[in-house]
Protein backbone atom coordinates (compact mmCIF):
# COMPACT_ATOMS: atom_id res chain seq x y z
CA UNK A 1 0.00 0.00 0.00
CA UNK A 2 1.05 3.41 -0.84
CA UNK A 3 2.47 5.89 2.15
CA UNK A 4 -0.11 8.56 3.32
CA UNK A 5 -0.22 11.58 0.85
CA UNK A 6 1.62 14.60 1.93
CA UNK A 7 -1.71 16.71 2.60
CA UNK A 8 -5.39 15.42 3.21
CA UNK A 9 -7.91 15.74 0.37
CA UNK A 10 -9.66 19.08 -0.01
CA UNK A 11 -13.16 18.31 -0.32
CA UNK A 12 -16.28 20.80 -1.12
CA UNK A 13 -19.72 19.46 0.25
CA UNK A 14 -22.53 20.50 -1.29
CA UNK A 15 -25.53 19.73 0.44
CA UNK A 16 -23.55 19.94 4.06
CA UNK A 17 -26.11 20.41 6.76
CA UNK A 18 -27.99 17.27 5.22
CA UNK A 19 -28.29 14.00 6.75
CA UNK A 20 -25.20 12.90 4.64
CA UNK A 21 -23.76 16.24 4.21
CA UNK A 22 -23.22 15.73 8.42
CA UNK A 23 -22.25 12.58 8.48
CA UNK A 24 -19.12 14.14 5.49
CA UNK A 25 -18.56 16.25 8.21
CA UNK A 26 -18.16 13.97 10.93
CA UNK A 27 -15.58 11.97 8.97
CA UNK A 28 -13.40 15.18 8.37
CA UNK A 29 -13.32 15.34 12.10
CA UNK A 30 -12.38 12.18 12.14
CA UNK A 31 -9.73 11.90 9.92
CA UNK A 32 -8.44 15.29 9.73
CA UNK A 33 -4.60 14.06 8.10
CA UNK A 34 -6.86 12.66 5.32
CA UNK A 35 -9.30 15.19 4.57
CA UNK A 36 -9.72 18.46 4.49
CA UNK A 37 -13.31 20.30 4.04
CA UNK A 38 -12.44 23.61 1.97
CA UNK A 39 -15.82 24.34 0.80
CA UNK A 40 -19.46 23.98 2.24
CA UNK A 41 -23.03 24.19 0.70
CA UNK A 42 -26.77 24.09 2.22
CA UNK A 43 -30.50 24.95 0.71
CA UNK A 44 -31.53 27.26 3.15
CA UNK A 45 -30.31 26.08 7.06
CA UNK A 46 -28.43 29.29 7.03
CA UNK A 47 -27.94 29.04 10.88
CA UNK A 48 -26.65 25.28 10.75
CA UNK A 49 -24.27 26.63 7.49
CA UNK A 50 -23.03 29.45 9.35
CA UNK A 51 -21.84 27.07 12.66
CA UNK A 52 -20.14 24.64 9.98
CA UNK A 53 -18.02 27.78 8.39
CA UNK A 54 -17.09 28.31 11.84
CA UNK A 55 -16.59 25.14 12.60
CA UNK A 56 -13.98 24.22 9.96
CA UNK A 57 -12.91 27.38 9.46
CA UNK A 58 -13.99 27.60 6.11
CA UNK A 59 -13.60 30.71 3.50
CA UNK A 60 -16.14 29.53 0.52
CA UNK A 61 -19.53 29.06 1.36
CA UNK A 62 -22.94 28.99 -0.53
CA UNK A 63 -26.33 29.28 0.66
CA UNK A 64 -28.93 28.07 -2.39
CA UNK A 65 -31.93 29.76 -1.04
CA UNK A 66 -31.47 34.27 -1.88
CA UNK A 67 -34.04 34.91 0.26
CA UNK A 68 -32.30 33.95 2.82
CA UNK A 69 -28.65 34.95 1.80
CA UNK A 70 -28.75 38.84 3.23
CA UNK A 71 -28.74 37.74 6.68
CA UNK A 72 -26.54 34.81 6.62
CA UNK A 73 -23.86 36.70 4.69
CA UNK A 74 -23.91 39.65 7.67
CA UNK A 75 -23.77 36.42 9.94
CA UNK A 76 -20.57 35.29 8.76
CA UNK A 77 -16.63 37.04 9.24
CA UNK A 78 -15.74 39.57 6.12
CA UNK A 79 -13.05 37.59 5.36
CA UNK A 80 -15.51 34.53 4.01
CA UNK A 81 -16.46 34.41 0.50
CA UNK A 82 -20.25 33.71 0.15
CA UNK A 83 -22.10 32.68 -2.82
CA UNK A 84 -26.16 32.67 -3.19
CA UNK A 85 -27.87 30.76 -5.47
CA UNK A 86 -27.71 27.93 -8.79
CA UNK A 87 -24.71 29.75 -9.77
CA UNK A 88 -23.31 29.82 -6.12
CA UNK A 89 -23.04 26.14 -6.05
CA UNK A 90 -21.06 26.09 -9.95
CA UNK A 91 -18.73 28.76 -8.27
CA UNK A 92 -17.90 26.39 -5.34
CA UNK A 93 -17.93 23.24 -7.65
CA UNK A 94 -15.19 24.55 -9.31
CA UNK A 95 -13.20 26.27 -6.56
CA UNK A 96 -9.41 25.35 -8.15
CA UNK A 97 -8.09 24.37 -4.66
CA UNK A 98 -10.36 21.43 -3.95
CA UNK A 99 -9.64 17.86 -5.08
CA UNK A 100 -13.23 16.69 -4.48
CA UNK A 101 -17.02 17.83 -4.99
CA UNK A 102 -19.62 15.45 -2.43
CA UNK A 103 -22.27 15.58 -4.55
CA UNK A 104 -25.01 15.69 -1.09
CA UNK A 105 -28.07 17.74 -2.39
CA UNK A 106 -31.18 15.81 -2.82
CA UNK A 107 -33.26 16.47 -5.51
CA UNK A 108 -31.91 17.75 -9.31
CA UNK A 109 -30.14 20.87 -7.58
CA UNK A 110 -26.84 18.92 -8.01
CA UNK A 111 -26.92 18.60 -11.58
CA UNK A 112 -25.63 21.28 -12.62
CA UNK A 113 -22.79 21.84 -10.16
CA UNK A 114 -22.25 17.76 -10.73
CA UNK A 115 -20.90 18.65 -14.19
CA UNK A 116 -19.59 22.01 -13.62
CA UNK A 117 -16.73 20.13 -11.27
CA UNK A 118 -16.21 17.52 -14.05
CA UNK A 119 -15.47 20.37 -16.47
CA UNK A 120 -13.25 21.74 -14.25
CA UNK A 121 -11.26 18.80 -13.86
CA UNK A 122 -12.62 17.73 -9.65
CA UNK A 123 -13.09 14.22 -9.15
CA UNK A 124 -17.14 13.93 -7.28
CA UNK A 125 -18.33 11.89 -5.07
CA UNK A 126 -22.11 11.30 -5.70
CA UNK A 127 -24.66 10.81 -2.87
CA UNK A 128 -27.34 12.34 -5.19
CA UNK A 129 -29.04 9.42 -6.90
CA UNK A 130 -30.77 12.20 -9.05
CA UNK A 131 -27.42 13.02 -10.42
CA UNK A 132 -26.61 9.55 -12.51
CA UNK A 133 -30.32 8.66 -12.63
CA UNK A 134 -31.51 11.90 -14.70
CA UNK A 135 -28.44 12.20 -16.37
CA UNK A 136 -26.23 8.97 -16.34
CA UNK A 137 -24.74 8.94 -19.72
CA UNK A 138 -23.98 12.65 -19.90
CA UNK A 139 -22.18 12.34 -16.70
CA UNK A 140 -20.28 9.37 -17.06
CA UNK A 141 -19.43 10.39 -20.88
CA UNK A 142 -18.24 13.90 -19.27
CA UNK A 143 -16.29 12.06 -16.88
CA UNK A 144 -14.37 9.62 -19.11
CA UNK A 145 -13.47 12.44 -21.35
CA UNK A 146 -12.18 14.84 -18.59
CA UNK A 147 -10.37 11.71 -16.98
CA UNK A 148 -11.71 12.21 -13.32
CA UNK A 149 -13.35 10.11 -11.13
CA UNK A 150 -16.74 9.48 -10.24
CA UNK A 151 -17.01 7.83 -7.05
CA UNK A 152 -20.14 6.61 -5.16
CA UNK A 153 -21.67 7.07 -1.39
CA UNK A 154 -24.53 5.52 -1.89
CA UNK A 155 -23.99 2.41 0.53
CA UNK A 156 -25.23 0.30 -2.07
CA UNK A 157 -23.27 1.26 -5.03
CA UNK A 158 -19.69 2.24 -2.80
CA UNK A 159 -20.47 -1.29 -1.72
CA UNK A 160 -20.34 -2.79 -5.53
CA UNK A 161 -17.99 -0.43 -5.80
CA UNK A 162 -15.36 -1.99 -3.40
CA UNK A 163 -16.71 -5.87 -4.04
CA UNK A 164 -15.18 -4.82 -8.14
CA UNK A 165 -11.98 -3.28 -6.90
CA UNK A 166 -11.42 -2.43 -10.79
CA UNK A 167 -12.90 -5.40 -12.30
CA UNK A 168 -14.44 -4.76 -15.68
CA UNK A 169 -18.44 -5.21 -16.43
CA UNK A 170 -17.81 -7.70 -18.60
CA UNK A 171 -16.16 -10.25 -15.91
CA UNK A 172 -19.95 -9.24 -13.79
CA UNK A 173 -22.92 -11.62 -13.78
CA UNK A 174 -24.90 -9.48 -11.79
CA UNK A 175 -24.91 -6.46 -9.50
CA UNK A 176 -27.45 -7.56 -6.29
CA UNK A 177 -28.46 -3.86 -4.23
CA UNK A 178 -30.00 -4.59 -1.14
CA UNK A 179 -32.69 -3.48 -0.06
CA UNK A 180 -34.18 -2.96 3.65
CA UNK A 181 -37.62 -3.63 2.35
CA UNK A 182 -38.87 -0.33 4.15
CA UNK A 183 -41.50 -0.15 6.61
CA UNK A 184 -44.17 -1.84 4.77
CA UNK A 185 -42.53 -4.83 3.99
CA UNK A 186 -45.16 -7.14 5.18
CA UNK A 187 -47.76 -5.04 5.26
CA UNK A 188 -50.57 -6.76 2.69
CA UNK A 189 -50.85 -4.64 -0.86
CA UNK A 190 -54.72 -4.24 -0.04
CA UNK A 191 -53.54 -2.37 3.25
CA UNK A 192 -51.22 0.09 1.49
CA UNK A 193 -53.71 2.27 0.35
CA UNK A 194 -54.27 3.56 3.75
CA UNK A 195 -51.10 3.96 5.44
CA UNK A 196 -50.31 7.31 6.54
CA UNK A 197 -47.53 9.90 6.19
CA UNK A 198 -46.38 8.96 9.63
CA UNK A 199 -46.28 4.98 9.15
CA UNK A 200 -43.85 5.88 6.05
CA UNK A 201 -41.92 7.94 7.34
CA UNK A 202 -41.18 5.54 10.39
CA UNK A 203 -37.97 3.50 8.54
CA UNK A 204 -36.90 0.32 10.30
CA UNK A 205 -33.57 1.04 9.88
CA UNK A 206 -31.89 4.01 8.11
CA UNK A 207 -32.72 8.05 9.57
CA UNK A 208 -32.80 9.88 6.47
CA UNK A 209 -34.46 12.93 4.97
CA UNK A 210 -38.32 12.63 4.48
CA UNK A 211 -38.02 12.19 0.67
CA UNK A 212 -35.47 9.38 0.72
CA UNK A 213 -37.46 8.04 3.67
CA UNK A 214 -40.76 7.90 1.87
CA UNK A 215 -38.52 6.55 -1.51
CA UNK A 216 -37.72 3.86 0.86
CA UNK A 217 -41.05 2.76 1.53
CA UNK A 218 -42.18 2.53 -1.62
CA UNK A 219 -39.10 0.91 -3.53
CA UNK A 220 -38.58 3.86 -5.52
CA UNK A 221 -35.62 4.71 -3.61
CA UNK A 222 -33.96 1.19 -5.19
CA UNK A 223 -35.57 1.76 -8.55
CA UNK A 224 -33.17 5.16 -9.14
CA UNK A 225 -30.29 3.19 -7.42
CA UNK A 226 -30.96 0.36 -9.92
CA UNK A 227 -30.77 3.09 -12.75
CA UNK A 228 -27.92 4.42 -11.16
CA UNK A 229 -25.48 1.20 -10.63
CA UNK A 230 -26.15 0.71 -14.85
CA UNK A 231 -24.32 3.68 -15.73
CA UNK A 232 -21.80 4.15 -12.99
CA UNK A 233 -20.48 0.16 -13.64
CA UNK A 234 -21.52 0.00 -17.27
CA UNK A 235 -23.80 -2.93 -17.54
CA UNK A 236 -27.30 -3.04 -18.64
CA UNK A 237 -30.50 -3.22 -16.79
CA UNK A 238 -30.70 -6.86 -17.46
CA UNK A 239 -28.01 -7.52 -15.12
CA UNK A 240 -28.98 -4.91 -11.87
CA UNK A 241 -30.84 -7.10 -9.54
CA UNK A 242 -32.57 -6.71 -5.97
CA UNK A 243 -32.86 -8.72 -2.94
CA UNK A 244 -34.70 -7.69 0.36
CA UNK A 245 -32.00 -7.96 3.40
CA UNK A 246 -33.59 -6.62 6.35
CA UNK A 247 -30.70 -5.95 8.40
CA UNK A 248 -29.39 -3.80 5.86
CA UNK A 249 -25.74 -5.44 7.36
CA UNK A 250 -24.76 -6.80 3.51
CA UNK A 251 -24.77 -3.70 1.58
CA UNK A 252 -24.65 -4.95 -2.09
CA UNK A 253 -22.66 -7.88 -3.58
CA UNK A 254 -21.54 -8.85 -7.16
CA UNK A 255 -21.75 -11.83 -8.76
CA UNK A 256 -19.10 -12.88 -10.76
CA UNK A 257 -18.99 -14.99 -13.98
CA UNK A 258 -17.44 -17.79 -12.69
CA UNK A 259 -20.44 -18.23 -9.85
CA UNK A 260 -18.38 -16.31 -7.56
CA UNK A 261 -20.39 -13.37 -5.27
CA UNK A 262 -18.59 -11.03 -3.28
CA UNK A 263 -20.49 -8.94 -0.41
CA UNK A 264 -19.18 -5.57 1.44
CA UNK A 265 -20.67 -5.50 5.06
CA UNK A 266 -20.32 -2.85 7.99
CA UNK A 267 -22.37 -1.53 10.22
CA UNK A 268 -25.42 0.78 9.16
CA UNK A 269 -23.25 4.15 8.57
CA UNK A 270 -23.21 6.54 6.08
CA UNK A 271 -19.84 7.55 7.43
CA UNK A 272 -17.75 4.27 5.79
CA UNK A 273 -18.68 4.77 2.26
CA UNK A 274 -18.60 8.28 2.47
CA UNK A 275 -14.91 7.89 3.92
CA UNK A 276 -13.95 5.33 1.22
CA UNK A 277 -14.88 7.06 -1.40
CA UNK A 278 -12.40 9.99 0.40
CA UNK A 279 -9.58 8.17 0.62
CA UNK A 280 -9.61 5.48 -2.28
CA UNK A 281 -7.71 3.68 -3.01
CA UNK A 282 -6.57 3.18 0.55
CA UNK A 283 -7.99 1.87 3.78
CA UNK A 284 -7.69 4.25 6.78
CA UNK A 285 -8.38 3.65 10.47
CA UNK A 286 -11.07 4.87 12.30
CA UNK A 287 -13.37 5.75 14.95
CA UNK A 288 -16.11 3.96 14.06
CA UNK A 289 -18.28 1.16 15.70
CA UNK A 290 -16.81 -2.21 13.97
CA UNK A 291 -18.95 -5.39 13.07
CA UNK A 292 -20.29 -8.00 15.70
CA UNK A 293 -21.28 -11.08 14.49
CA UNK A 294 -21.80 -13.03 17.02
CA UNK A 295 -24.26 -10.20 18.28
CA UNK A 296 -25.78 -9.84 15.01
CA UNK A 297 -26.89 -13.68 14.89
CA UNK A 298 -28.46 -14.06 11.77
CA UNK A 299 -28.86 -12.83 8.11
CA UNK A 300 -31.91 -12.72 5.71
CA UNK A 301 -32.43 -12.66 2.34
CA UNK A 302 -36.05 -12.26 0.77
CA UNK A 303 -37.71 -11.57 -3.04
CA UNK A 304 -38.63 -8.35 -3.43
CA UNK A 305 -43.13 -8.06 -4.02
CA UNK A 306 -42.54 -6.62 -7.74
CA UNK A 307 -46.38 -7.01 -8.05
CA UNK A 308 -46.92 -5.16 -4.85
CA UNK A 309 -44.33 -2.42 -5.58
CA UNK A 310 -44.21 -1.14 -8.78
CA UNK A 311 -41.55 1.48 -8.21
CA UNK A 312 -38.86 -1.34 -9.22
CA UNK A 313 -40.69 -2.59 -12.60
CA UNK A 314 -40.77 1.38 -13.30
CA UNK A 315 -37.19 2.27 -12.89
CA UNK A 316 -36.35 -1.22 -14.94
CA UNK A 317 -38.21 0.12 -17.69
CA UNK A 318 -36.78 3.32 -17.46
CA UNK A 319 -33.04 2.12 -17.20
CA UNK A 320 -33.50 -0.11 -20.08
CA UNK A 321 -35.34 2.42 -22.42
CA UNK A 322 -33.10 5.36 -21.37
CA UNK A 323 -33.26 8.49 -22.84
CA UNK A 324 -35.10 11.23 -20.90
CA UNK A 325 -37.17 8.35 -19.53
CA UNK A 326 -35.63 8.47 -15.88
CA UNK A 327 -35.84 12.00 -15.66
CA UNK A 328 -39.55 11.82 -16.00
CA UNK A 329 -39.64 8.73 -13.49
CA UNK A 330 -37.33 11.03 -10.85
CA UNK A 331 -39.62 14.42 -11.60
CA UNK A 332 -42.85 12.31 -11.61
CA UNK A 333 -41.94 10.66 -8.19
CA UNK A 334 -40.80 14.07 -6.51
CA UNK A 335 -43.64 15.51 -7.67
CA UNK A 336 -45.86 12.93 -6.36
CA UNK A 337 -44.17 12.26 -2.68
CA UNK A 338 -44.18 15.82 -1.59
CA UNK A 339 -48.11 15.48 -2.58
CA UNK A 340 -48.37 12.26 -0.28
CA UNK A 341 -46.22 14.24 2.55
CA UNK A 342 -48.77 17.20 2.37
CA UNK A 343 -51.22 14.16 3.03
CA UNK A 344 -52.68 15.46 0.00
CA UNK A 345 -52.50 11.36 -2.24
CA UNK A 346 -52.59 8.28 -1.01
CA UNK A 347 -49.74 5.97 -0.94
CA UNK A 348 -50.41 3.56 -3.60
CA UNK A 349 -50.70 6.83 -5.80
CA UNK A 350 -47.06 7.90 -5.74
CA UNK A 351 -46.34 4.75 -7.94
CA UNK A 352 -49.35 5.71 -10.19
CA UNK A 353 -48.82 9.28 -10.88
CA UNK A 354 -45.42 8.29 -12.05
CA UNK A 355 -47.00 5.41 -14.35
CA UNK A 356 -49.14 7.93 -16.36
CA UNK A 357 -46.18 10.10 -16.45
CA UNK A 358 -44.22 7.88 -17.98
CA UNK A 359 -46.64 6.64 -20.59
CA UNK A 360 -47.33 10.22 -21.72
CA UNK A 361 -43.56 11.02 -22.69
CA UNK A 362 -41.94 11.05 -26.41
CA UNK A 363 -39.12 9.99 -25.07
CA UNK A 364 -35.59 12.04 -26.54
CA UNK A 365 -32.61 9.32 -27.18
CA UNK A 366 -29.18 10.43 -25.82
CA UNK A 367 -30.09 13.99 -24.42
CA UNK A 368 -27.66 16.97 -23.70
CA UNK A 369 -28.49 18.73 -20.34
CA UNK A 370 -30.90 21.29 -21.75
CA UNK A 371 -33.45 18.14 -23.06
CA UNK A 372 -32.82 16.67 -19.70
CA UNK A 373 -33.75 19.70 -17.99
CA UNK A 374 -36.67 20.38 -19.93
CA UNK A 375 -38.39 16.48 -19.59
CA UNK A 376 -37.87 17.11 -15.60
CA UNK A 377 -39.91 20.35 -16.10
CA UNK A 378 -42.30 18.50 -18.73
CA UNK A 379 -42.26 15.82 -16.12
CA UNK A 380 -43.58 17.96 -13.50
CA UNK A 381 -45.96 19.93 -14.96
CA UNK A 382 -47.53 17.06 -15.99
CA UNK A 383 -47.91 15.24 -13.14
CA UNK A 384 -48.64 18.03 -10.71
CA UNK A 385 -51.07 18.33 -13.06
CA UNK A 386 -52.85 15.13 -12.90
CA UNK A 387 -52.80 15.30 -9.12
CA UNK A 388 -54.85 18.77 -9.24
Amino acid sequence: MAGAPDRPKRVVILGSTGSIGESALKVARDIPDRMQVVGLAAHRSADKLAAQVAEFSIQRCCLADETRFGPFRASLPGSVTAYAGESGLVDLATLPEADMVLIAIVGTAGLKPALAAIEAGKDIAVASKEILVMAGEAVMTAARRRGVRVLPVDSEHNAIFQCLEGRGADEVSRLILTASGGPFRKKPAAELASVTVEQALNHPTWDMGPKITIDSATLFNKGLEMIEARWLFDVGMDRVDVIVHPQSIIHSMVEFIDGSVLAQLSVTDMCFPIQYAVTWPERVANTLKPLDFAALGRLEFEAPRWDDFPALRLAKEAGTVGGTLPAVLNAANEVAVAKFLENSLRFPEIWETVERTMAAHSVTAHPNLEEILAADAWARGFAAHLLT
